[in-house]
């Protein structure tokens, strides 16, 4: 594809604002596309991705400050069902999810043809072992520049310095952070002046779906906005307080909004509140 063809930016993109939050209604491969342009102009700049559904929206909702991070990213993905139905619900009927792991699939597949290369930093030894030996297996033309799983204390200043050094020297096109919302996304906003990769994507669980040490749910049950409860059902301990607590409020607050201001989208506010 033409680096031309490409939006010169993401503000560009259509757009829903939910409880305060832009989210980009973009696809999988217009993801990849911005990624693309962004690896080739390679300006110095870090861009930042969010790749979340309600799971982002309520954090943001909940915290001033998460909200400024989320909301300074250069493009929120749409992962989850929830931003594709009220979307939907203000006239976009086009509008599809964007998991995360479909956009490294997609990424690794024009890697593979275009000699991209990829850090993965986040989970453990066990999974970035795994994703890694099945990426090279997959797409042999795509490079692995390294992959790097951090400890789980409390990390130094100085220790972080050197990660992000590490990262620098490797030189990828695009740094993957699989930390989990909102401490990936966290980490990549405050390290955005000091990374020199020119896309930075918070994807969560994704190396391990992409690894295959984890299965993904039907594709059928995901496009019907149910991959949620396959989660839940195999992992309730880790999601329990996000399905069960979050999920509720999420679709109070949205309600109220929705009634509030009809089915049209609302300006993004400078207080989550």
């Amino acid at each position: 594809m033409n680096a031309q063809e490409v939006q010169p930016s993401p503000s560009s993109e259509p757009s829903v604002c939910i409880l305060g939050s832009r989210v980009h209604l973009v696809s999988v491969t217009r993801t990849v596309d911005h990624i693309e342009h962004w690896i080739r102009i390679r300006d110095g700049g870090c861009r930042q991705v969010i790749v979340t559904g309600f799971h982002g929206l309520m954090e943001a909702h909940k915290s001033p400050r998460i909200w400024s991070i989320l909301n300074a990213a250069d493009l929120w993905v749409p992962d989850g069902i929830a931003p594709v139905w009220i979307a939907r619900l203000r006239g976009h009927r086009k509008v599809v999810r964007a998991p995360g792991a479909e956009i490294m699939l997609e990424f690794l597949k024009r890697a593979d043809e275009h000699g991209y290369r990829s850090y993965f930093y986040g989970d453990t030894e066990e999974t970035l072992a795994a994703l890694c030996a099945t990426v090279a297996r997959n797409y042999p033309g795509h490079k692995v520049a390294g992959a790097y799983s951090p400890p789980f204390h409390a990390v130094s200043a100085s220790e972080q310095a050197a990660i992000v050094e590490r990262i620098n020297v490797a030189r990828p096109d695009i740094l993957w952070v699989a930390l989990g919302l909102p401490k990936q996304d966290i980490w990549i906003h405050d390290r955005l002046k000091t990374l020199n990769v020119p896309a930075a994507i918070g994807v969560g669980a994704a190396f391990a779906f992409v690894a295959g040490t984890v299965p993904r749910c039907p594709q059928w049950m995901g496009n019907a906005g149910f991959e949620w409860v396959y989660r839940f059902l195999r992992e309730p301990r880790k999601l329990w307080r996000r399905d069960v607590m979050d999920g509720p409020r999420f679709l109070f607050y949205a309600g109220l909004e929705i009634l509030r201001n009809g089915t049209s989208s609302a300006k993004i506010s400078s207080n989550p509140e």
